[in-house]
């Protein structure tokens, strides 16, 4: 594929010259479309794409007028130049003139904010940089083990009712547990939490508070590992040779904490649900052709987490997919679109096993640092999900499930399972589809003199431990002893020597040592 020209432009070609209001002009066909009263965006995507190329003109709410960027190169080539495009939407231009509202429905996305994520040039290198450095002291290993610790919790809650719905009671609370122990809070973590983050993601009536009681957890660890930093992300965050305030630490834990949630959170979901409703996707996992983490990579693809990124915005007149932006134009980061892109994906229901070239964590400076994390705790997850529960089936047509959707992502409502109830299993044991069997306490080795009956034939020389008193009622019963080996006779005119008892502080011998120790005896 041979990319198109990106190159800035001050030519005044009439060929790459928008309509006028560029770039919104008109509603109907051939004109700009709004996205936020769309019924299916993947469809109107595709009209979109057929209608105008790979960079499209839409409205967002209140028909304020945006691009959205559907094609894979354009979308790379916009994240990569930071020459021509930023993050910082103090540019933009209908915000700017006063057409945007400060309490438009998509300002907590737009919105300005001092955070690495908005930043640019030196200040970018320094916030990045402390992020950065916190994630690099992450042990995956530990990161694993937490995931692992937290599925055997979660599913423990439901695994004895035989059925679960796995995106409320599994998938928007593991990411978030997982999250509390990385970043140093797990004492913060309950369902109240994972409540508040999910009420603040969606924008309800109630998001504000919501967003606050997350905000007010953050402030506190900040506090606690300003005054005595442990070997956490958060302490890290803190010591980083940057030097990041307060209010710093506080915004990029939160920047940290809602993006690791909400991405996780959905993926997981989004892999979850195919494995149930896709019989040839669970045979190729199944049968070994597929890995887990091949499965999330599949899932990255067809169905991002995200599917738009807000937003882009040209720094300079410029040109993109044939199309003149003008400065101050704001552009949308089309993640969805830009991964069934035609020319890079003629099948767009092809595997697309081992292959990262989907964009579904960004690009460029501002691609996330975290991704790896979320990888992890999906691929992770998934895996004991499925080993606790192997024969876990959808408990609902595939056709009644349901989506809340908007511009930006688009979540799974709920995903119903039924499963035959399981026993729980201990926490700090990795998950597996077989019931753990009781261990026993100490290893019996014979019985006790006073339970061998007179007259009983036993080994000369053993003192044997107390037999183990009857099992109650329900209890698991022990494994039975080994049959002794028969006494071996004295010579022939020998005396009998007493038993001998082990003196205090003797260690155990084996059967053969104290058949020897007997036979020396004078």
């Amino acid at each position: 594929m041979t990319p198109e020209s990106h190159a800035p432009t001050g030519t005044g070609d009439p060929t790459l010259v928008p309509p006028p209001g560029c770039p919104a002009h008109g509603l109907g066909p051939g004109g700009p479309r709004r996205l936020h009263t769309a019924e299916d965006l993947g469809e109107l995507y595709e009209e979109l794409r057929a209608e105008h190329g790979p960079v499209a003109p839409a409205l967002l709410h209140d028909d304020v007028p945006v691009w959205v960027v559907l094609g894979h190169a354009e979308n790379l080539h916009m994240v990569r130049a930071p020459a021509q495009f930023c993050r910082d939407s103090r540019i933009w231009t209908p915000l700017r003139e006063g057409k945007v509202r400060s309490d438009h429905p998509l300002m907590p996305h737009i919105a300005w904010q001092p955070i690495c994520s908005h930043a640019e040039g030196d200040e970018h290198k320094r916030l990045r940089g402390a992020v950065a450095g916190a994630i690099s002291t992450i042990d995956f290993r530990d990161l694993r083990r937490h995931v692992n610790r937290h599925t055997q919790r979660l599913v423990n809650r439901f695994c004895g009712q035989g059925r679960a719905d796995l995106v409320g009671q599994f998938a928007e609370h593991l990411p978030m547990g997982v999250m509390c122990e990385i970043l140093g809070m797990s004492g913060e973590y309950n369902d109240r939490l994972v409540e508040a983050a999910r009420d603040a993601l969606k924008g309800t009536d109630t998001a504000i508070a919501s967003h606050a009681y997350v905000m007010d957890a953050l402030a506190r660890l900040t506090a606690r590992r300003r005054a005595e930093p442990g070997e956490d992300f958060a302490s890290h965050l803190i010591t980083h040779p940057a030097r990041l305030t307060d209010d710093e630490v506080r915004e990029h834990l939160r920047l940290v904490l809602f993006a690791a949630y909400e991405n996780t959170a959905n993926l997981i979901s989004n892999v979850l649900r195919v494995v149930l409703t896709d019989p040839r996707f669970r045979a190729q996992l199944s049968g070994g052709q597929m890995t887990v983490p091949e499965a999330v990579e599949q899932s990255l693809w067809d169905e991002p987490p995200f599917s738009t990124i807000f937003a882009y915005f040209a720094k300079q007149d410029t040109e993109l997919g044939g199309r003149r932006i003008r400065q101050g134009d704001g552009l949308l980061f089309g993640i969805a679109p830009g991964n069934v892109d035609p020319r890079v994906r003629p099948d767009r229901f092809a595997d697309m096993q081992g292959n990262r070239s989907h964009l579904a964590f960004g690009g460029g400076p501002h691609e996330c640092p975290g991704q790896d994390i979320g990888r992890a705790i999906a691929d992770t997850g998934v895996d004991a999900l499925l080993m606790r529960l192997p024969d876990v089936q959808l408990d609902c047509d595939e056709d009644d499930l349901t989506w809340r959707s908007s511009i930006a992502s688009r979540h799974l409502v709920e995903l119903p399972v039924r499963f035959e109830p399981k026993p729980q299993q201990d926490v700090r044991e990795l998950p597996s589809h077989r019931p753990v069997p009781v261990q026993r306490a100490t290893w019996q080795v014979g019985m006790s003199r006073s339970a061998v009956p007179s007259g009983a034939g036993g080994l000369p020389g053993t003192t044997a431990l107390a037999a183990p008193a009857a099992p109650a009622s329900g209890a698991q019963p022990q494994p039975r002893r080994q049959p002794q080996p028969e006494p071996v006779p004295a010579p022939a005119g020998a005396e009998a020597s007493p038993r001998p008892e082990f003196e205090p502080g003797d260690r155990p011998r084996s059967v053969w040592q104290r058949v020897l120790r007997w036979w020396r005896r004078p």
